[in-house]
């Protein structure tokens, strides 16, 4: 079935866009993630023994979310845990 929901067809004439969206547009301009991610590949597990590992990307983000947001350590696990 290919047909919209009324929030999606409600969503695709939205053409302001929110603070977070602006603000993570800003970051993912900014910061230049692919070559973090090359920089940090080689000290990164690659899975090869036990559970596989969350991906480089969404960890390095994870972890520069508290100087994005100024969050406590306790602040920014509770924000993880509702994200997920």
């Amino acid at each position: 079935m290919n047909q919209l929901t009324l929030s999606e067809a409600e969503y695709q004439t939205k053409k302001s866009k929110i603070r977070r969206e602006i603000f993570l547009e800003r970051m993912d301009t900014l910061i230049p993630w692919k070559q973090l991610e090359k920089n940090v590949a080689h000290y990164y597990p690659k899975g090869q023994d036990g559970r596989p590992p969350v991906p480089l990307s969404s960890m390095l983000r994870v972890h520069c979310m508290p100087l994005f947001y100024n969050l406590s350590d306790p602040i920014l696990k509770c924000s993880q845990r509702r994200a997920i």
